[in-house]
């Protein structure tokens, strides 16, 4: 601006200088200053528009860093909230909650923010809703077979799903909470061969889901999972506790039961035979030694049940020579008290991979499935074997040529029964104490069979595992 005043101010002394072009200089120098009165004028308002703009970029640049900061602190809070708890209703709610808040860090955003979300977990064969985000009454009564749709492919690829038209989907479509969602991202809540559920979240808006978006989802769907493992194996090792504490508890019964079924009848039994020894003496002594020699009998038959039942309770032989030894002596102690006939074939090579405890869980299989089988079953042979099988997996079986039973009318009608906890319970649950897997096999007049595949490593304890759930 003032270089060009300082201009004009030349050419017009120039022109004064040049009289003939004074007017033209006079012109031309109010050409400048006009031009230059404009260019500043517009200079100026550019300058402000430019740090007004500046300003803006810093507010939102501020804002950006203010959001990030708080979905930071928001998956920090996720991820110390399920760290904190074995619970699997807080575990579900703190997932749900915080998931959101993540998405939305501004609170009013997240108030006002029609997002949807919900945890299915698996129970029963079916995905149920554990915990939801604007859910109906009536929606958290829904549950899934994941036969079809989008549940069925994030559980069966085992990967993120982001998908639009939720409205359609055979089976969410269901849910009214979702009915004005255009788009979704599930994810499958899984470790390895175990699934437990799927996250899933929708929005009205089909463009909800961004990249960082979904990132961050995956992010929390991964600390989720490691969470229902944490409280999965703590309600397991509850479950196991109370398993164990009744399993002692039905222990103390049988023994009495056994007790009073044997030695204490037996022992009754005894008493009165004496009793009527001791009024034969007085009437006639050839009729009291006869009945001497049957109570001998009865007493020591007794004695062979009472040692039959303390070797049960706790087989010495097991600990010091081991399954073959074991099973060996109780096949002797059958014949011997019941005269039972058991034959066995055990593979020395199996034994050999199987720890002490293993062996002993092993043992009371067979001893229960035996004693089963010679209490209810009225077989003449009861055969017993553990053979090496491919990839390992060791495979126990109990046979018998016996009357045999409907195995679905009796599993029916299990829970009904006084002694629901034994019999098969005892074996399924004894076999699940070795990783196992437990079949049963019987029919009327054919006999039964009693399976229970054992891994011997880790990948064959994988591969039971997957098998049982399915």
């Amino acid at each position: 601006m003032i270089a060009s005043v300082l201009f004009s101010v030349l050419m017009i002394y120039m022109g004064v200088q040049a009289e003939d072009s004074l007017p033209l200089a006079i012109a031309f120098s109010a050409s400048l200053i006009a031009l230059s009165l404009v260019f500043g004028f517009l200079g100026k308002r550019m300058i402000i528009h430019m740090r007004k703009n500046r300003e803006l970029w810093l507010d939102s640049e501020e804002r950006k860093s203010a959001l990030q900061a708080e979905r930071m602190r928001a998956i920090y809070e996720l991820t110390a909230a399920l760290s904190s708890t074995l619970s699997y209703k807080r575990v579900l709610e703190s997932a749900l909650n915080l998931s959101a808040s993540a998405l939305n860090p501004d609170p009013e955003q997240l108030h006002s923010d029609p997002l949807v979300g919900v945890v299915m977990l698996f129970n029963g064969g079916k995905l149920r809703i554990g915990s939801a985000r604007r859910f109906t009454t009536a929606d958290m009564r829904v549950t899934f077979d994941a036969a079809e749709g989008i549940l069925k492919k994030t559980i069966d690829e085992g990967e993120p799903l982001w998908f639009k038209d939720i409205g359609y989907d055979p089976e969410l479509g269901r849910v009214i909470a979702l009915r004005n969602c255009t788009s979704g991202y599930c994810f499958p809540l899984r470790s390895g061969f175990n699934v437990y559920g799927v996250l899933l979240f929708a929005h009205p808006d089909s463009e909800y889901f961004t990249m960082e978006r979904r990132n961050l989802l995956d992010i929390i769907g991964r600390q989720a999972v490691i969470a229902i493992q944490n409280a999965r194996l703590y309600q397991d090792l509850v479950e196991e506790k109370e398993r164990m504490v009744e399993i002692h508890e039905e222990a103390r019964k049988k023994l009495a039961r056994d007790l009073h079924d044997g030695p204490t009848q037996s022992v009754a039994a005894i008493a009165m035979r004496l009793n009527i020894m001791r009024r034969m003496l007085a009437k006639d002594v050839n009729s009291a030694a006869d009945e001497v020699v049957k109570l001998e009998e009865l007493a020591h038959r007794t004695t062979k049940e009472i040692r039959h039942m303390l070797f049960t309770l706790r087989p010495l032989i097991l600990e010091s020579q081991g399954l073959v030894a074991a099973i060996q002596a109780m096949s002797d102690k059958m014949q011997e008290t019941y005269a039972q006939k058991v034959t066995h074939n055990i593979d020395e090579r199996v034994t050999t991979q199987l720890e002490m405890g293993k062996q002993g869980v092993i043992f009371y299989i067979i001893e229960e499935a035996v004693n089963n089988a010679r209490k209810h079953a009225a077989a003449e042979t009861i055969a017993v074997s553990l053979t090496q099988m491919d990839a390992g997996i060791a495979l126990l079986e109990i046979a018998d040529n016996g009357m045999g039973f409907d195995v679905k009318s009796i599993t029916e009608a299990y829970d009904k029964r006084a002694n629901s906890s034994l019999g098969m319970v005892n074996l399924r649950e004894r076999a699940e104490l070795v990783n196992g897997l437990f079949q049963l096999d019987s029919s009327l007049g054919k006999g039964t069979k009693v399976q229970v595949y054992i891994p011997l490593t880790e990948e064959a304890a994988d591969r039971l595992h997957h098998m049982r759930s399915k």
